[in-house]
């Protein structure tokens, strides 16, 4: 549990009555932002003040401030945290215009429409209370890190949404999760990242509180405190937004690179290639409402375009972000990008040969940009305990992992937690995760147990239809008039035929003499009349990812099985003479 956070919902208590609970974030989030902006600012309060009076230009100003405090944020007003309190009857007024002075790039507030909220506390008799409480507890981040600060709005987030029994997935990952991911993420990279003085970018469209970002940094500059990592990032929850953005403020990135909005249907940085990039979309969310736009834009994009290898079922966007992501990697030529992103199962085989999803996995395999794919514990996400996986994508793969994709059973890998958070009571500890890495790392020396190296063709495979004739009433093929049996659409069937059956290396090349040696092994023994329609043959991907890490346990002896049904069949005949009498 975050003591920050706990302190902190212990002040949205004092809202119980004139609020609901789903409320409280109305109130508790924007005010936690601003006394943590109000805390970094304190220092140099006065100087940013006689600045302000000296130079009206807003521009000019903010490269003054930027000059004389190292921030690229500040406020002019007269008010802080320290005064506020001195005038009541002014308090909502003072606390308005505090909010108003705040540099142009501090846009926070608007989204969550504060100066409403200013006046309903007003109106309950409670403003005062809140900012008397929030005055007592200094959130500067030589108090209160970075990534405590993290961990308290995370925890609030989360305890607001439970009180208000919604979903919180939509706001943030854990953060085990999300190291695992920024450990993979920069496994391949780790050598050039050490360089001095390297200039690299990050980007997540679906940004949420910042969480992935925030530790994305803190791993690079653990390596090499001399690098620089430019934060890009797009998020559509207003509050979430807001919370991302301010958090980056506070630790003094440009934050022009966080954009409002929804990525699917309104790309923030249309132009513009990473070299990394990171997410965890929403799973199982319907996009319908989006169908038009995205359909629009595949169709007038070209083949180029984000969307142009095919769309998902409307019911499930995420691999419309695993496109949009592939989409955004630097060019090879320029160096080359790599991609993390968490999805749960259904992104590895849902779709059959030639749908949407099954194209999207064809087009990432044919072009090699599938590096590995892990296996995450189950329960590992405050909301779902449903099992989750990290794909890595990359564009310019080490010599020795081209055309090859890593499968890593990561599940047995995790650390029971001694208190659930929601779905969440497991959790990957820095031993675990180092497990993982070593594995990703050791590639085809890791273990055979946890580890699979596949060739990108050993997911494919062909749909063929297989047709059996229509038999007439004498119980003879019905011939159309080229004197070839006609098919019964009741007999049809059909058989996926993997590229590599029989041993294959050909792949989708050696389409006809594999299927044909399948057809002629496995149908044609049990339906001596059956044929293949060669025009309705469709080519598929799925990556069953389970069954390459299944292991057979055989059945107990029946003899144990009848020793223990005569032990229960005992029992309860023992019952039923105690009931009787």
């Amino acid at each position: 549990m975050s003591a920050l956070g706990s302190f902190i919902w212990s002040i949205a208590d004092q809202l119980r009555g004139p609020y609901r609970p789903n409320q409280y974030g109305n109130v508790i989030l924007p005010l936690t932002i601003l006394r943590r902006l109000d805390c970094i600012l304190e220092p140099d309060r006065e100087t940013v003040r006689a600045l302000a009076k000296r130079y009206d230009n807003p521009v000019r100003l903010r490269i003054e401030v930027k000059k004389a405090t190292g921030r690229p944020f500040y406020n002019t007003s007269n008010y802080s945290f320290a005064n506020l309190l001195a005038d009541a009857d002014g308090l909502a007024d003072n606390l308005a215009d505090y909010i108003d002075r705040f540099s142009p790039d501090v846009d926070v507030f608007q989204y969550f429409d504060f100066k409403k909220e200013i006046l309903a506390l007003e109106k309950a008799e409670l403003l005062r209370a809140v900012i008397t409480s929030f005055n007592a507890v200094n959130l500067h981040p030589r108090k209160v890190s970075n990534a405590d600060m993290g961990d308290a709005f995370e925890y609030i987030i989360r305890k607001f949404n439970e009180a208000a029994n919604e979903t919180s997935g939509d706001h943030y990952t854990p953060r085990d999760a999300i190291r695992l991911l920024v450990d993979l993420l920069f496994a391949e990279k780790d050598a050039d990242l050490t360089e001095a003085g390297i200039v690299r970018t990050l980007y997540d469209p679906t940004a949420g509180t910042g969480g992935m970002l925030t530790l994305a940094e803190e791993h690079l500059l653990a390596q090499n405190p001399d690098a620089k990592l430019s934060l890009y990032g797009q998020e559509y929850n207003p509050q979430s937004y807001a919370i991302c953005k301010s958090d980056l403020l506070a630790k003094g990135h440009d934050t022009t690179n966080i954009a409002f909005g929804n990525t699917l249907t309104d790309d923030a940085f249309p132009s513009r290639k990473f070299d990394f990039c990171m997410s965890n979309p929403p799973y199982g969310v319907d996009w319908k409402q989006y169908a038009k736009a995205v359909t629009a834009e595949r169709d007038s994009a070209g083949p180029y375009g984000r969307f142009a290898p095919g769309l998902p079922a409307t019911s499930d966007g995420q691999m419309l972000f695993l496109l949009h992501l592939a989409h955004k990697m630097r060019a090879p030529s320029d160096g080359g990008g790599r991609v993390g992103i968490v999805m749960n199962g259904s992104p590895l085989f849902n779709g059959g040969a030639e749908s949407g999803p099954s194209n999207i996995r064809r087009w990432l395999l044919e072009n090699d940009l599938v590096d590995a794919i892990v296996a995450l514990p189950t329960n590992m996400f405050f909301n779902t305990g449903i099992a989750t996986y990290i794909w890595i994508l990359d564009n310019t793969k080490h010599p020795v992992r081209k055309g090859l994709v890593q499968l890593i059973d990561g599940t047995s890998f995790w650390t029971k937690m001694r208190k659930n958070l929601g779905s969440k009571g497991r959790e990957i500890s820095d031993a675990d995760r180092a497990k993982v890495v070593k594995l990703y790392a050791d590639f085809r020396d890791a273990d055979p147990d946890y580890s699979k190296v596949l060739r990108n063709d050993e997911f494919g495979y062909w749909t063929i239809t297989v047709e059996r004739p229509l038999l007439g009433e004498d119980g003879k093929p019905v011939v159309d008039r080229k004197g070839k049996p006609k098919p019964d659409s009741k007999k049809r069937d059909t058989e996926n035929v993997p590229f590599t059956y029989g041993g294959s290396t050909a792949g989708a090349a050696g389409k006809i003499e594999v299927i044909q040696a399948y057809f002629d092994a496995e149908v044609k023994p049990h339906v001596s009349d059956a044929w293949i329609d060669w025009t309705k043959v469709k080519v598929g991907y799925d990556i069953p990812f389970t069954r390459h890490f299944y292991k057979y346990v055989p059945p107990r002896p029946l003899a144990e099985i009848d020793a223990d049904l005569e032990k229960q069949v005992a029992k309860i005949l023992d019952l039923l003479r105690e009931v009787e009498q």
